[in-house]
This record gives C-alpha cells, sequence and structure tokens, in this order.
C-alpha cells in the first residue's frame, strides 16, 4: 500500500474453470468496500472490457491492451493506486507484467494476478513465464477441474469442430460453440483433461 508498507506481487494459477476470475472478482470487491483505491484489469475476456466468471458475475475492468503502461495506469490520479487486481495476465506483455513489479516495488501497492500457466499445445504462455519469473508469490488455485476419467486436469485442449488441435493462433478466445457466428468458419472449443488423454489425444467417450 501506499502507506510505507511494501507491497506484494501475487501470482494465482490454474487452468480453465478453476476459479480464476470469480476469486479475481471477490477480491476486488473485498478491497473496494475497506475503501481501497485501485483497478480492475483484464484482457481478452469473454465478454470483452470486464472481469467475467462463468457463474455469471461480471464487472467493468480496464482493458490491457498493448499500449497500456500498468505503472502509469496505477500512478494516475490524485495519489497512487493502493491495489491492482489483474485477471487474464497471461495474455499481457511481458513488459507489463514487469509494470507490475513495478507497481509493487515503487509504490508500495498490492498486485493480484491471475492466469492459465499453459496454452492449449501444453507450453507457457509468455506473459505466465514472466510472472512465474517475478512474483513474490505463486499459488495454485484451490478448484481442481477434472478430466473425463476422473483424474486431476492439468491441460487445456482445444477442440476445432470437435477434433482436438494442437496447431493455430495461441490466442482464440473462449468457447465460441452456440455464441454467434463460428470463428474462422469453425466452432472452437475447449475440453479439461489430465496429461495422459491430452498426450494421448483422447477425449474420452463420445
Amino acid at each position: 500500500m501506499t502507506d510505507g508498507r511494501e507491497g506484494v506481487l501475487r501470482f494465482s494459477y490454474g487452468i480453465m474453470g478453476s476459479g480464476k476470475s470469480t476469486v479475481a472478482l471477490q477480491v476486488h470487491h473485498n478491497l473496494i468496500r475497506r475503501g481501497l483505491r485501485g483497478h480492475l484489469c483484464t484482457l481478452f475476456d469473454r465478454d470483452g472490457t470486464a472481469v467475467s466468471s462463468r457463474l455469471g458475475v461480471s464487472r467493468p475492468a480496464v482493458e490491457v491492451t498493448p499500449d497500456v503502461d500498468l505503472l502509469a495506469l496505477a500512478r494516475a490520479g490524485e495519489r497512487p493506486v493502493d491495489f491492482l487486481v489483474c485477471d487474464e495476465v497471461q495474455f499481457y506483455a511481458r513488459e507489463q507484467i514487469d509494470q507490475l513489479g513495478a507497481v509493487v516495488d515503487e509504490l508500495g501497492a498490492d498486485v493480484f494476478a491471475y492466469g492459465l500457466l499453459t496454452d492449449f499445445r501444453g507450453e507457457l504462455f509468455d506473459g505466465t513465464r514472466r510472472m512465474m519469473e517475478i512474483a513474490d508469490e505463486h499459488v495454485p488455485m484451490g478448484v481442481e477441474a477434472r478430466c473425463w476419467c476422473g483424474r486431476r486436469a492439468t491441460h487445456n485442449a482445444r477442440l476445432v469442430n470437435g477434433r482436438l488441435t494442437r496447431e493455430g493462433e495461441t490466442i482464440v478466445i473462449g468457447d465460441t460453440e452456440g455464441a454467434g457466428p463460428p470463428l474462422f468458419g469453425d466452432v472452437v472449443t475447449y475440453e479439461l483433461i489430465c496429461r495422459r488423454h491430452f498426450v494421448a489425444g483422447d477425449l474420452g467417450p463420445t
């Protein structure tokens, strides 16, 4: 915070369905109720310029486009912010992750960051990699999603027209089935599966 104590950069991570956005909304709500000043931030959320939970809760947020300087955002106004709550940080640029570190170190504010570890190929996102490198705290999400076989789900498998794919753009947002015109003429969905079945490409019984 800006009262002289040191802030913290906390990275909470999990796979899709692990409750990251729900927790981000709850943390933001609690901090605001305490009278603290801060921003809710996101990028490529399913609801656009908002943080939205799959439970149906949503709140407007700052969209962290490539031109947004998060340190400047935190400094703006009559006094610096007390906190930032940042969702979908896997999509942030490396420089923006470093700016979050500066928000903590230079302003003494707390940063609560939430994101995915790996993409549909099972590889670290660039934003996630940088967050793992510089965050003060690394916190796995407590809600465990399950594979069709009952094991703990560890991978966000991408399905195009119902078939698992390991090729394509890293960023394709949300499940598009039943949500208007399909992206690129295809229906893109995601399935949460364990490592064994991700490697095997096994989506279970139809």
